[in-house]
C-alpha cells in the first residue's frame, strides 16, 4: 500500500465531501468509520488516500486524548506522509467542545513537523479566508459574512463563532502560536513564497518546552486559483519533515491535488476499490430523516417534493418510547407502500432550550437505527437513505455497524452520496446521503430523490 493521504473526519459528514475530493481526483479512496481491522484493509485492496470518520467534534478535551491515539497511531504506522485533520469549514469549534488545539496537541506527537499547518477557506462551497479572517456564505442569496456576524454560525447552538481571526480563534482553544500566510502572498515568485514561509515557521522548528505541538501557520484561500499555492507549500513541508499535520476542510486536499497535477475528471467514473458494494440501480423507496434544525435545511424541507413529509417532535423522541415506535410504524407502513418519506424535527419543537443538541443527535440517531431495524424486520427493501445533520449523522451511521463508505457521486458542493459496507446483507451496498444542516442547494432533497445510482453513471 502506497498511500498519498489520510484523513480523520471529525464528523461523518465533513468527511463523506474529503472522500468526494479524492475520488474525484481519481485516488483509490475509502472511508472507514473507525479504525480498520487488518482483515478489512485487505478487503478494499491498494489505496491511494484512506479516511476514517469520528465523532471529535462533539467530544471534550480528555475525550478526545482518550480516543484520538489510536488514530494517530494508525495513520503514523500507514506512512501516511499527509495527516489531514478535516474539521468544518466554519471552523467552528469551542475549548470545551471539539477543540482544534486539543486535536493538535495529540495528534502532533504522530507526524515528523513540529508544528501544525491550518488551511482557511475553500471556496466551492463559499467559505474564504483572507487576512487569517474567515468569510462564509449563507443561504440559497450566497450572501457573505464575517464568520462571527453570520446568521446561523454567531448563534451556533454547542459552537458559536464569535471571533473570525483564525489565528485568535485557535490560540482560545489553547494554540500558543499561530502566523498567516495572507492570499496576497501567493501572487509573488515561489521562491519568495518559500522563504517566507520558511521565516514564518523558523521559531517553529525546535519542539516545545513540553513536547506538545501548539504552534502553526495559517494558510488563506480566498480564490480556487491559489490551491495550487497552498498544496506545493505543505507537500515542501513534508519534505523536510516526511510527515505533517494538516487542519481545515477538504480544501486540505484540494490544494495537495492541485499542487500535483492530478485533475478532477468529471468525465470517467473513479477509480474502484476492491470489495466495493455492487448493487444494481436502485428502486426502492427512499427514506430522509432531516435532524438538523439549521435554516438551510427547514427550507430545504419546505421545498421538497415527491415525498410524504413526516413532523417529529423532538421532545417525544427523547423521551417517548411509545410515540417512537408509532412513528417508526407510520413510516415503515409508508415505505412499504413505496412512497418515499422525509420525516423532520419540527423547527419550533427542536428548539426548545430545555433540549440540549447533543441529546437530540443521539435521540434522532437512535430513530433512525429503529426505523432501518423495523423496516428490515418487516422485508422492506428500503433504496436510499438520507440524514440531513452532522452530529445526527455521525451517531446514526455509528450505530447501524457499517465499517466504511465508498463513493458515488455528488448531489451538491458538501453532498456526497456513498455507499456502505457493511457485514449485514440488508445494508451492504445501500445507497446513503449525509448532509450537513447548512449544506446542499434548495432543491437537495428532490434532487436524492431522484439519484439512482449504479456502476455506470456519470456526472
Amino acid at each position: 500500500m502506497s498511500l498519498k493521504f489520510g484523513w480523520y473526519g471529525d464528523d461523518f459528514t465533513g468527511a463523506t465531501d474529503t472522500l468526494a475530493v479524492a475520488a474525484r481526483a481519481n485516488l483509490r479512496s475509502i472511508l472507514f468509520l473507525d479504525v480498520p481491522t487488518d482483515a478489512q484493509l485487505a478487503r478494499v485492496g491498494p489505496l491511494d488516500a484512506i479516511g476514517i470518520a469520528g465523532t471529535a467534534r462533539g467530544m471534550d478535551p480528555q475525550q478526545m486524548q482518550d480516543y484520538l491515539p489510536q488514530i494517530g497511531n494508525f495513520f503514523r504506522d500507514q506512512h501516511v506522509p499527509v495527516l489531514h485533520y478535516k474539521c468544518c469549514s466554519t471552523f467552528d469549534s469551542a475549548a470545551h467542545t471539539g477543540n482544534l488545539a486539543a486535536a493538535v496537541r495529540i495528534l502532533g506527537d504522530y507526524v515528523g513537523a513540529p508544528f501544525a499547518l491550518f488551511v482557511g477557506g475553500q471556496p466551492d462551497i463559499g467559505r474564504y479566508c483572507c487576512f487569517g479572517n474567515l468569510f462564509a456564505a449563507a443561504g440559497e442569496s450566497g450572501q457573505v459574512y464575517r464568520i462571527d456576524r453570520h446568521p446561523t454560525m454567531q448563534c451556533h447552538p454547542v459552537t458559536p463563532m464569535h471571533e473570525a481571526d483564525l489565528r485568535l480563534h485557535l490560540q482560545s482553544q489553547a494554540m500558543a502560536d499561530v502566523t498567516n500566510i495572507p492570499y496576497t502572498a501567493y501572487q509573488q515568485h515561489p521562491a519568495l513564497l518559500d522563504a517566507q514561509v520558511d521565516r514564518s515557521v523558523q521559531s517553529y522548528r525546535s519542539a516545545n518546552a513540553n513536547g506538545k505541538m501548539n504552534t502553526g501557520v495559517l494558510f488563506d484561500v480566498s480564490d480556487s486559483r491559489q490551491l495550487a499555492s497552498v498544496g506545493r507549500q505543505i507537500l515542501r513541508i513534508v519534505n523536510d519533515h516526511s510527515t505533517a499535520l494538516v487542519v481545515g476542510s477538504s480544501v486540505v486536499l484540494q490544494a495537495v491535488v492541485a499542487a500535483e497535477n492530478i485533475g478532477e475528471s468529471f468525465h470517467r467514473a473513479p477509480e474502484r476499490v476492491m470489495g466495493d458494494p455492487q448493487r444494481p440501480v436502485q428502486t426502492g423507496p427512499t427514506f430522509v430523516l432531516a435532524a438538523s434544525l439549521s435554516p438551510v435545511t427547514a427550507a430545504q424541507v419546505q421545498a421538497a417534493s415527491g415525498y410524504v413529509k413526516l413532523p417529529l417532535k423532538a421532545r417525544s423522541l427523547l423521551n417517548d418510547a411509545v410515540y417512537r415506535t408509532e412513528q417508526c410504524q407510520r413510516i415503515c407502513d409508508e415505505l412499504n407502500a413505496n412512497r418515499n418519506v422525509l420525516a423532520y424535527v419540527d423547527q419550533k419543537n427542536g428548539r426548545d432550550c430545555a433540549i440540549k443538541s447533543g441529546d437530540l443527535a443521539t435521540a434522532t440517531a437512535r430513530f433512525v437505527h429503529l426505523t432501518l431495524q423495523l423496516s428490515a424486520e418487516r422485508g422492506i427493501r428500503m433504496g436510499q437513505l438520507g440524514i440531513a445533520g452532522g452530529d445526527t449523522s455521525s451517531q446514526a451511521i455509528a450505530h447501524l455497524g457499517v465499517w466504511a463508505l465508498s463513493y458515488s457521486t455528488v448531489l451538491s458542493p458538501g453532498v456526497t452520496v456513498c455507499s456502505m459496507h457493511s457485514d449485514n446483507p440488508a445494508l451492504h451496498g445501500l445507497t446513503v446521503m449525509l448532509k450537513g444542516g447548512q449544506m446542499g442547494s434548495e432543491d437537495i432533497f428532490d434532487k436524492f430523490r431522484q439519484c439512482r445510482y449504479s456502476d455506470t453513471a456519470q456526472e
